[in-house]
């Protein structure tokens, strides 16, 4: 079996709550004392493992403690509990300019960075030309880091540590900083150091490089795992949250069922299943709605239905008075309809079926009733649909 490069175990971190002189003191006299300090946990019970030639990213919100793991598992600071065990050589890019000294000129701080690998002149001189190509900052190279741009001070430390080409490479959003042409060089390196078996853990809040560089993921909410696997599933998981986020703070959802009149839905199936559960799909299979409504006087009432993201935006909707529908007649008093989507063409992520039961004239809405799909898939295709197309010469 495949020793993993990186392994954490139930790994937590937490800092004193009074950062402040005042509260640095308390915490002194409670060392003193013999009395537990007040801490606030950043990380709790992290464990995960990174074997040599995979690609995990860690995606979460801003303040989520992404960073935090990262100095955690790259050794930059101890863990309050749990462990890292790590082997083979490290790369990481951390918070901009660590390991550089901003009085330096880029140059020395090639030479430095050099020296402190263990690297001696004659293999400096070797590489020297290469990492200053691949950091591509001119004049800069010998004015002191001090003076450089966010981007500039990234290209200089990717460049090092391209030429090292590490067994683990360690990044934080290293894509975020730089220019559109030094993202594409970052990336067709990424993907050549990994087709050469090396070994990535990427942080970063561009879904779009995440799937495109790794093989799986781990996603942080308020210092714990929310989802660890597969990226595609990860992401969307994580996507989704984000739109249902979004749809709660744009105003007040509708109930999920709520009775307003006489016309009213009593029962719903997705593909053969009731109840409230999220039906799955994966990306490109049929979905099957089976709605039966209750009629007080025994005419047909109408439906509609709309399919919208979990966000509320919406897909595509339509009404039984748009064209001809069949109805069965249960028993007197209700009526069912039968609506297939064959092939659904959603692109992965969360959805919902909005149903509204009618009276027949097909005027106004009695009840509502909402039922969520999710949509499973690899792809990095975006927005809500794929359409059919194809290329041409």
């Amino acid at each position: 079996m495949n020793a993993p490069l990186l392994e954490a175990r139930s790994l937590g971190k937490s800092y004193p709550r009074d950062s402040d002189a005042r509260g640095r003191f308390g915490a002194l006299l409670r060392l003193l004392a013999g009395r537990p300090i007040p801490r606030l946990p950043v990380l709790s019970d992290i464990s995960l493992e990174v074997v040599r030639g995979q690609s995990l990213a860690i995606i979460g919100e801003n303040g989520a403690g992404k960073s935090t793991l990262l100095k955690l598992l790259s050794g930059v600071i101890a863990p309050t509990t749990g462990s890292v065990r790590r082997t083979g050589s490290l790369g990481a890019l951390l918070e901009l300019g660590a390991g550089f000294d901003a009085e330096q000129s880029g140059r020395e701080n090639i030479r430095l960075s050099a020296r402190l690998m263990g690297w001696d002149a004659e293999h400096l001189a070797q590489r020297f030309d290469e990492i200053v190509a691949f950091a591509d900052i001119g004049r800069y190279l010998d004015e002191p880091v001090k003076h450089y741009s966010s981007g500039m001070v990234v290209r200089l430390g990717f460049a090092v540590v391209a030429a090292v080409r590490p067994d683990l490479l360690i990044t934080d959003e290293v894509l975020a900083v730089g220019d559109e042409s030094f993202q594409k060089k970052c990336i067709r390196w990424m993907e050549d150091y990994l087709a050469g078996g090396g070994t990535l853990l990427l942080v970063s809040h561009s879904m779009y490089h995440v799937q495109k560089l790794c093989r799986h993921a781990l996603w942080l909410r308020e210092g714990k795992v929310a989802a660890y696997g597969d990226v595609f599933e990860v992401t969307q998981d994580y996507l989704a949250y984000h739109e249902r986020k979004s749809a709660a703070e744009s105003g007040p959802a509708l109930d999920a069922h709520y009775s307003g009149g006489e016309y009213r839905i009593t029962a719903v199936e997705l593909n053969g299943e009731g109840g409230t559960v999220p039906c799955v799909l994966q990306a490109g299979e049929s979905l099957a709605l089976s709605v039966t409504l209750h009629s007080p006087d025994g005419r047909r009432p109408g439906l509609a239905l709309g399919l919208a993201r979990a966000d509320g935006t919406p897909v595509y909707g339509l009404t039984t008075d748009m064209e001809p529908v069949p109805a069965a007649q249960v028993d007197a008093g209700h009526w069912s309809y039968r609506c297939v989507f064959p092939d659904l063409p959603l692109l992965p992520g969360s959805y919902t079926v909005n149903l509204h039961a009618m009276e027949p004239e097909g005027v106004r809405l009695y009840d509502t009733v909402e039922r969520g799909v999710v949509i499973r898939g690899a792809t990095r295709e975006v927005g809500m649909v794929r359409l059919l197309h194809r290329w041409e010469a």
